[in-house]
């Protein structure tokens, strides 16, 4: 979707708008001024012994009004203005194609499965109540809030390290040591060390060193550097955010430790950090115009669209969204299925089963490697997993 073009045309109506305005305002006013003088002299004319003509006056006035506006000035404002209007929601309609529905396709879903999906979302973005609620009307089985208390700590210890109290966050982190290694995370490190920077931000020197002596035994081996500046710290003990390593005071660490901890810990749970429901509806936002264009050119083919397995055409999506290896064959230029996987040959090149069973007559006979002079036997060919 070309979010560009609408926009440019957004700001074209509005410029238009502003201009038709600032003209019609300007005539206005200058309308208004006349008529206003003009009241004051049949004011004054009343007022004295003058025998001033009214009709007189009044024609003075509505002749100033049709020389100083022309008719035509303000026609023509307004009608580059709705033309300019005219096409804008022609564009929105064209843009944001509001039938969806042609892009749908009968699929069996596990009702329980979408509905687990949905709730884990709620709860790992702490919308507890709206997790329970949805739990309540599909009226699931209890066992799927089984996802919910382990969320609840999560968002008890974020909620304590909004506080700049890490305790909670240490407990956890402790508790979870040897996952946390598994994971390669420094995660229980960097606690550490933020707790002895807020320990030494209030200016308590010797609680300090004392928290290091007792924290950082296990870690010196792996974090010597961090370490290092660590006790450099100590020097600058309650001006620290005057001292070379000011940059251990950021709020952005906070952040970012925040970050760190709740994909760890969404990593340790077995789940995604990104919520799948949200990176599905992503997805889903960034390819369904592809889908509707290749539809309205199917629309007469309704039914072959509900049996395709495969898209005839590729539907790109952003690198954010790609999870997996693919392989498109360079011989047929199709896309590796499981009934069409890729084949590794004994030369190293990879083609697709299928371009080796037409290149080898059906497996009866050797061929030659499209890419190299190599003669391929394809009993010798491999599937490839990626």
């Amino acid at each position: 979707m070309d979010v560009n073009s609408i926009r440019d045309a957004f700001d074209r109506v509005a410029k238009k708008q502003k201009l038709s305005y600032s003209k019609t305002q300007e005539v206005i006013d200058q309308i208004t001024q006349e008529i206003s003088d003009s009241i004051e002299k049949i004011r004054n004319a009343h007022n004295s012994d003058s025998h001033a003509d009214y009709k007189t006056l009044l024609a003075d006035l509505k002749t100033k009004i049709k020389e100083m506006v022309p008719l035509t000035l303000l026609e023509g404002t307004q009608k580059e203005l709705n033309v300019a209007l005219s096409k804008y929601p022609k564009l929105l309609e064209k843009s944001f194609n509001p039938d969806i529905s042609k892009a749908y396709r009968n699929v069996d879903l596990d009702t329980t499965t979408i509905n687990y999906v949905i709730a884990s979302h709620f709860y790992q973005q702490g919308l507890f109540d709206v997790g329970d609620c949805f739990v309540a009307e599909a009226m699931e089985p209890e066992s799927i809030t089984s996802m919910r208390s382990p969320y609840v700590e999560m968002y008890q210890i974020l909620e304590a390290m909004k506080s700049r109290n890490l305790e909670p966050a240490l407990k956890w982190a402790t508790s979870n040591c040897s996952k946390l290694k598994a994971n390669g995370s420094d995660l229980e490190v960097k606690l550490h060390q933020m707790q002895f920077v807020e320990i030494l931000r209030r200016g308590d020197k010797e609680e300090a060193l004392k928290y290091a002596r007792i924290h950082s035994a296990s870690f010196v081996s792996d974090h010597m550097v961090e370490l290092g500046r660590l006790m450099c710290c100590l020097v600058f003990a309650g001006k620290l955010e005057q001292s070379p390593y000011h940059d251990l005071l950021s709020p952005a660490n906070w952040d970012k430790l925040a970050e760190e901890l709740t994909r760890q810990f969404c990593c340790i749970l077995g789940q995604s950090f990104e919520s799948p429901l949200g990176v599905t509806i992503a997805a889903g936002v960034q390819a369904l115009p592809q889908l509707l264009k290749f539809m309205n050119v199917m629309w007469g083919k309704k039914q072959e669209w509900q049996s395709m397995k495969q898209l005839p055409v590729p539907v790109e999506l952003d690198d954010a969204f790609q999870f997996h290896s693919i392989f498109v064959c360079p011989v047929s230029k199709e896309q590796a299925t499981d009934d069409n996987p890729p084949m590794l040959m004994p030369c190293g090149h990879v083609l697709c089963k299928q371009s080796i069973v037409k290149m080898s007559k059906n497996l009866s006979k050797s061929f030659k490697c499209p890419y190299c002079p190599t003669d391929i036997d394809s009993g010798l060919c491999k599937p490839l997993y990626f």
